[in-house]
């Protein structure tokens, strides 16, 4: 690069700078004008010049900043292998396909066999189980932490069994000190959908290492974000290699954008019945889809980093305040999540379940919220098999799903992302005693 690109990069980083300084601050809240978002992204200065260095350099596919990414995540989560994909569903898919690979030979998971998780969740950690034609099997959650209730699970394996796929709750772990127990009784795959829970421990080690692969989102809602992104991660390193083909394109080719020949040996070898000879590049292992990020992506995400254990911090001090506060006053009316026993939660919701025996409903509460300018989500697809598409999708629930039935109607979760402090929650919490009646 020339001195005089230089230093209109650096004129144009100053000027970034200054733009964020007068934009990217936080604004004055105004109890019952301001809106209270259930989340958000915490972006500035950083994150500008990254990207706007990205556009720069004009390199529109992943490149210096992925490279940069990828291995500053492996070492905040402790693990081998990093790839990014470009949404955490798409990593949800990347890391199930990985598990159906015919490179793992007899422990490859087929069409039929079954999967065992849980209905209370998000659509996308299903879904890839059912669009390669492996059976999802439901057990019921446990209230106190909405995650799966581990003794329920033995009850669900039969021969067919091949894998655990879960999401650990809002960023609560679920006990995958038991669940690990379970998947090598009975070797078995475990997936751990870590895209609400970057940061979360369980035994003092970060969720995501416990299975044999797990995922990441970092669309703006998360802990971090780069708008739209994902990632698998593994330290096993062929699954590292059979989940890179899948994201790329089910290349048996592992060179990196804009490379050739990283084998050495791309015109020399046979596969199957094509030619010998037949260029490395262009060979395909696996069912494949192209799921990659672009540099701009990555670049946000590599400045996220840097702030990541400070947003953990703030989501989870907001939690024990929110919840302090509140159980001071409304016990009667609603539950509030547990932390799982031996963990150590990296917040991503504020879970509330309303009481029963309070005499209210969850859609006149979550109304009352709303006109208040207080955000709300539930806790996303509530019972699964429930949902509109779900009807004659095949599966099997083992047990009774109560407590999934229960999540659906009476739970609900409010925001705690780092933007909020004390200031927003007092008004939460005012909020609620109103409705429900108390001190007034």
């Amino acid at each position: 690069m020339s001195i005089k690109a230089d230093e209109l990069r650096a004129q144009i980083n100053s000027l970034v700078k200054k733009y964020a300084a007068e934009v990217y601050v936080p604004k004055k809240f105004v109890a019952g004008e301001s809106v209270i978002p259930p989340s958000g992204k915490v972006i500035g200065s950083a994150e500008l010049e990254n990207m706007v260095n990205a556009s720069l350099d004009g390199w529109l596919t992943t490149g210096r900043f992925n490279e940069q990414f990828e291995k500053k995540l492996a070492e905040f989560i402790g693990v081998e292998f990093v790839l990014s994909v470009n949404s955490g569903s798409s990593a949800n898919l990347v890391a199930f396909s990985a598990l159906t690979s015919p490179k793992l030979g007899n422990r490859a998971i087929q069409k039929g066999d079954e999967i065992i998780g849980v209905a209370a969740g998000f659509p996308t950690t299903v879904n890839p189980i059912i669009q390669f034609g492996a059976i999802p099997v439901f057990v019921d959650v446990d209230m106190a932490t909405h995650n799966i209730d581990v003794d329920l699970i033995e009850a669900a394996i039969t021969p067919k069994t091949k894998a655990i796929m879960l999401a650990h709750t809002l960023g609560n772990p679920f006990n995958v000190g038991k669940v690990k127990e379970i998947c090598d009784k009975h070797n078995l795959w475990l997936v751990e959908d870590c895209c609400d829970a970057l940061g979360a421990k369980y035994a003092g080690k970060m969720v995501g290492t416990f299975g044999d692969i797990a995922t990441l989102s970092f669309y703006p809602a998360h802990h971090i974000t780069m708008g739209e992104g994902g990632a698998v991660f593994t330290n096993n390193p062929q699954l590292k290699m059979i989940a890179e083909s899948f994201r790329d394109w089910g290349r048996d080719c592992y060179c990196a954008p804009g490379c050739d020949d990283t084998c050495g040996n791309r015109f020399g070898q046979k596969f199957g019945s094509l030619p010998q000879g037949y260029d490395h590049k262009y060979v395909y292992a696996h069912l494949g889809y192209n799921l990659k990020i672009s540099d701009m992506q990555a670049a946000c995400g590599l400045a996220q980093l840097d702030r990541a254990q400070e947003f953990i911090d703030k989501r989870n001090a907001n939690y024990d305040y929110l919840r302090t506060r509140l159980l001071s006053t409304l016990n009667d009316f609603i539950e509030i999540a547990e932390p799982t026993l031996n963990s150590t939660p990296s917040w991503f919701g504020f879970p509330v379940t309303v009481k029963e025996e309070s005499g209210v409903s969850r859609l006149d509460l979550l109304k009352f919220l709303d006109q208040t300018k207080i955000g709300s989500r539930l806790l996303f697809a509530g019972n699964l098999t429930r949902q509109p598409y779900f009807e004659g999708v095949e599966h099997r629930v083992v047990g009774e799903l109560k407590n999934t039935d229960r999540t659906m109607c009476q739970t609900f979760w409010i925001g705690i992302y780092p933007a909020l402090n004390e200031e927003h929650f007092e008004f939460v919490a005012e909020q609620l005693e109103e409705f429900f009646g108390v001190n007034f």
